[in-house]
């Protein structure tokens, strides 16, 4: 099966079975050591270079090491083979890496017959599914099963038990420059700050005084507002005329907001064919909302 086709065949075998691939081995690990395929020696198992964690802290794993020393490996690794005789990992980066610390010689693991889509989808998904990825990362994840896969966010949002407006915010969170996207997974900002620093002229200068003054979310949040709308002294301008509008705007205007839920305001010169449409929210779910509708989704 081609690439093409495969991408159009959506989750390969659906992403429900390939949660069950997941998810079975860390619910039976829960009660005891699981029945692994075989043992291989750990110089063969290379893990997935697209594997969307790209980052593993030092003390997380040496306490994994010192479990795995006491107790061994209790979950097998999730691996298909490579032609050459080696094997991928396609779920257990972390317990490999562990492993190697505890200087293991063999690994447990579950050989399965995985296209390079359902490996990349069942490694994203072991990540989102035990919280393991930190907001960036998590964001990275679902792009790329939207990108890779066509997925809407409402369908990720469905197999995955998450909100949509939780997929939206994250992704948004893309919108950022990469380097508040690195002191995003740094834990330097929360979530919740990079969000805020999302409409920002510039969100890593903000970013770097939220850290320095140990700004909340909301004081970041009222710091961008006042970028925004410009700190220096103005003269007050004198008021523009009122214009008044017509019973046929006003009644589109009204029209409008019924269908969209949200407050529309119609701007148009008299005489003039051109002019200007102002859609009003109030929350980001609100915005979440305005975006699919413009976008068909």
């Amino acid at each position: 099966m081609s690439n093409n086709q495969e991408r159009r065949r959506g989750l390969g075998r659906g992403l429900s079975a390939l949660m069950a691939d997941v998810n079975e081995t860390e619910t039976m690990a829960a009660k005891g050591p699981v029945a692994a395929d075989s043992l291989v020696p750990i110089e063969r198992i290379s893990p997935n270079p697209d594997q969307p964690r790209k980052q593993f802290t030092t003390a997380d794993l040496e306490d994994l090491a010192a479990s795995i020393r006491e107790k061994g490996v209790l979950q097998p690794l999730i691996v298909r083979a490579r032609d050459d005789g080696s094997f991928e990992i396609v779920a257990g980066e972390r317990r490999w890496r562990a492993a190697q610390m505890a200087k293991l010689h063999e690994l447990p693991v579950i050989v399965r017959s995985y296209t390079d889509i359902e490996v990349l989808e069942v490694a994203i998904i072991e990540n989102i599914q035990r919280a393991d990825l930190n907001a960036a990362e998590e964001a990275v994840g679902y792009r790329q099963l939207m990108d890779k896969f066509g997925h809407t966010q409402e369908k990720l949002a469905e197999a995955l038990g998450k909100s949509r407006s939780h997929i939206a915010n994250l992704l948004r969170l893309l919108n950022l420059p990469e380097p508040v996207l690195e002191l995003l997974r740094n834990g330097d900002l929360s979530s919740g700050h990079a969000r805020t620093l999302i409409p920002s002229a510039d969100p890593l200068k903000m970013a770097q005084k939220v850290i320095k003054d140990g700004l909340s979310v909301r004081a970041t949040e009222a710091l961008v507002k006042r970028e925004l709308a410009g700190d220096a002294p103005t003269v007050p301008k004198a008021p523009k005329p009122r214009v008044e509008k017509d019973a046929d705007t006003v009644a589109l205007e009204g029209d409008l907001s019924a269908n969209l839920g949200m407050k529309v305001s119609l701007s148009h010169k008299p005489g003039q064919e051109s002019g200007q449409i102002t859609v009003q929210y109030t929350s980001l779910d609100q915005l979440d909302e305005l975006c699919r509708l413009l976008s068909g989704t």
